[in-house]
């Protein structure tokens, strides 16, 4: 009753995380930082999205990774629904399929690094996830290589000084990628705060302990 109760818990907090994080993308972050326009590479969306990482670390350390994975599967429904229904499908595809990788990837890696040090699980799982997540999500939404899944977007193919600084160029997306996933390298730094206070509240149970 217990592990349903919680179960519950986290699967509303995924939820709320991907809703928020669809919602908040569509506004890029108006700041400049050395030089650096942040609106053109960043949306306050990557600053919500790795959130995700947080609750199924939490909920791989409390429940262990079938329940995690549970997690994750109802974010990903949630995610792609929300997704055919804000943007194009091209999007859409990319979306889940980067969330879905991603977040399944870090819950192996969590898994397997579970019983070392507290922060080793969930830094390097949330960060190979994301580096994952990213390469996914921005190649398969504005590669070139991947128009069979709808359209390009000439806008992200332009050639432009990588980060806007730079001499070399690139397709502007290349650019978008190397921003979201900086920003998920410092969040997901950031979450260790939170998972690292959570540690003596949120205890293993047999389940997680025996995987």
């Amino acid at each position: 009753m217990l592990k349903t109760r919680y179960t519950i818990a986290y699967v509303a907090l995924m939820t709320l995380v991907v809703v928020a994080s669809n919602f908040l993308v569509q506004f890029p972050l108006n700041a400049e930082v050395a030089g650096i326009n942040l609106a053109d590479i960043l949306t306050w969306g990557a600053f919500s999205y790795p959130i995700a990482f947080l609750i199924t670390d939490l909920t791989n350390r409390q429940f262990g990774p079938k329940a995690a994975r549970k997690v994750v599967f109802a974010g990903f429904v949630v995610g792609v629904t929300l997704s055919f229904f804000t943007s194009v499908p091209r999007i859409a595809i990319a979306s889940g399929s980067a969330y879905l990788a991603g977040q399944l990837l870090d819950i192996a890696v969590f898994n397997r690094l579970r019983r070392q040090a507290w922060w080793r699980a969930p830094l390097v799982g949330s960060l190979i996830g994301s580096a994952l997540d990213t390469v996914m999500f921005f190649s398969l939404s504005f590669a070139a290589f991947f128009v069979f899944l709808g359209p390009n977007d000439p806008f992200a193919l332009e050639a432009a000084p990588i980060l806007g600084v730079f001499a070399t160029e690139a397709p502007r997306w290349i650019s978008w990628a190397i921003g979201d996933f900086g920003v998920k390298m410092i969040v997901g730094l950031v979450m260790l705060l939170p998972y690292g206070a959570l540690m003596n509240v949120l205890r293993p149970t047999q389940a997680a302990r025996a995987s």
